[in-house]
């Protein structure tokens, strides 16, 4: 973990801290409105360094007993050092209080290590793209 580093759940967090860590973390980041997820998600939690936002990940619920963790970023200057492990725990801890009893990721294959090490196993899924 990160010295002077805070998670914080369900910090009120503008676009602009947002669409700034996500243009710094995921290249062809197209800047948005988050408000409209935040409001249908469990929770979210965010990582602060010195005031500003370095890290973020978010919880959509379908109301019963299955959650989706979303959005795990966390900011280059401060990866390698367990942060995004810290906000999934966070997350993951936040779900299993609420009741859910299955957390879903989907992830890309490099990332399956990472995801290992947050105590989720590979399952079999599917994805169908609705839109360009």
């Amino acid at each position: 973990m990160i010295d002077d580093v805070e998670i914080v759940a369900g910090p009120e967090l503008t676009d602009d801290q947002l669409n700034s860590l996500f243009a710094a973390s995921w290249p062809g980041h197209t800047p948005r409105a988050f408000a409209p997820a935040l409001a249908h998600c469990l929770g979210h939690f965010g990582a602060f360094a010195a005031g500003r936002l370095i890290g973020f990940v978010k919880v959509a619920w379908d109301g019963g007993d299955h959650a989706f963790l979303l959005d795990p970023t966390v900011h280059p200057e401060f990866r390698r050092r367990r942060l995004g492990l810290a906000l999934v725990r966070h997350a993951a801890a936040m779900a299993a209080q609420a009741g859910v009893e299955w957390l879903h990721v989907d992830y890309e294959p490099h990332l399956a290590g990472f995801y290992a090490a947050a105590g989720f196993r590979p399952t079999e899924a599917a994805l169908l793209k609705l839109r360009d």
